[in-house]
């Protein structure tokens, strides 16, 4: 079924390399919840919905795609419905807001069967693609430092340096400090093991106890929150969430496309320039994000740590088949993940190390040529500073048209920026952010 012998591989390789890509991403599954609970979301709801989507799309990633290629609810999007949907755009709940993620998911299930997603791929400059990556990093790494107390609010400069002496902060920078030796080590999972320690160190200074236990079945206090499209339809017309639904679209699209390309080239499963049973991986994504929505957690995405599992050898389904089944053994450790997210300094440093590695993306941004640069510029800028993903990528995507006609360049913008540019512009102006 999985074609071991062909791809070079054995059950015992795979087995092994599932389990790394697990260790290295299995941290999701606390840093998720603490984040859309903070959106009010009830944290058994979001730990029981994180680890349906990941099991659902890595499933189908497992026995329809045949790739070594983990699915979960991203970090960055999360973050996003948390503190930029939420709330915001007429005092949205949390309900609205996963309505207008079930739309985007089914659109994005819809774009995956068509050629228009790789059209729309090709469309978006590749600096403006980096530079939603880099300020999604920056955004993520200014809230795992706002959790943790090492920035605080400033009566005059907005934001300060926290105190230093607090033992949750002095907690944060040790568990920060070991996670970065673990990954300067190249140890397999050392944001999980870098949690695992801090959380020893909390435990044992009385910081951290374990009240509930352990072990328990996993609950889904409130079922199924969307389950009708035509009703979410009608959350998304009624609260003007157009830009939502694309902000998470487009990011989604992306971030799934470049990781899933990328993890495929480094296991050597690229066939030129193609990769083979591309629908069937992009739908892996587009089905866990419709999923996941409807139980309670953010969009998914394909995460860049399944490459530590193709560096241990997988090179077939059966490693994410190995990732899937972990997940469904640690939707009975609810009470312990419950106890762990409670005390920020044990996943803020997750958050902050993360964000440095999507920063990475801003090497590639062309800096030399200013009608390239400052789009991407502003984005990256924009995201932590207005506290919103959404409006980092309309001014991107605004700025980057008016440049390039301003330079005389109009006709290297694909017509789709344009579209979008006259969208995002009205958004802005003339509707809720």
């Amino acid at each position: 079924m999985f074609n071991l012998k062909e791809n070079q591989t054995s059950v015992k390789t795979e087995l092994l390399a599932g389990i790394t890509t697990f260790l290295t991403m299995v941290y999701i599954v606390v840093v998720n919840p603490i984040i859309l609970s903070d959106a009010g979301v009830p944290f058994d709801q979001v730990f029981t919905a994180t680890i349906i989507a990941a099991v659902a799309g890595t499933l189908w990633m497992a026995l329809f795609a045949n790739y070594p290629i983990a699915i979960a609810p991203g970090m960055g999007l999360n973050a996003y419905f948390a503190y930029s949907v939420v709330g915001t755009h007429g005092d949205i709940n949390y309900q609205t807001a996963f309505a207008a993620i079930f739309i985007a998911g089914i659109i994005f299930t819809i774009l995956s069967l068509t050629p228009f997603r790789s059209m729309l791929i090709e469309a978006i400059p590749e600096n403006l693609k980096h530079g939603i990556t880099a300020g999604i990093g920056l955004f993520i790494a200014f809230i795992g430092l706002r959790l943790t107390g090492i920035i605080t609010d400033h009566p005059t400069n907005l934001v300060g340096l926290g105190n230093l002496h607090d033992p949750s902060v002095i907690l944060a920078l040790v568990g920060l400090a070991i996670t970065l030796i673990l990954m300067s080590l190249r140890v397999n999972g050392a944001l999980f093991f870098g949690m695992i320690a801090t959380g020893l160190i909390a435990f044992f200074t009385g910081h951290l106890s374990f009240d509930q236990g352990f072990v328990s079945l996993p609950t889904l206090p409130e079922g199924l929150i969307v389950l009708n499209p035509l009703e979410a339809l009608g959350e998304v017309f009624e609260h003007a969430l157009y830009a939502v639904v694309f902000s998470f679209l487009l990011v989604t699209i992306f971030d799934t496309t470049g990781t899933m390309i990328g993890v495929a080239h480094q296991a050597g499963l690229m066939k030129g320039n193609k990769m083979p049973r591309a629908r069937q991986a992009l739908l892996s994504d587009s089905i866990a994000t419709t999923i996941g929505a409807m139980f309670g957690t953010s969009p998914t995405s394909a995460y860049i740590e399944s490459s530590a599992g193709v560096a241990a050898g997988g090179r077939t389904g059966l490693t994410s088949l190995t990732v899937a089944g972990l997940f469904i053994v640690a939707a009975f450790f609810g009470p312990l993940v419950g106890a762990v997210s409670g005390l920020a300094a044990i996943t803020a440093p997750a958050l902050i190390i993360v964000g440095s590695l999507m920063m990475g993306s801003i090497s590639h941004i062309k800096w030399d040529e200013i009608d390239e640069a400052f789009p991407a510029f502003l984005i990256i800028l924009s995201m932590p500073l207005t506290s919103s993903i959404a409006t980092g990528i309309a001014l991107g995507f605004i700025s980057y048209p008016l440049m390039k006609v301003v330079k005389g360049k109009w006709r290297e913008v694909h017509p789709l920026v344009y579209i979008f540019a006259v969208l995002f512009f009205y958004q802005l102006a003339f509707l809720p952010h």
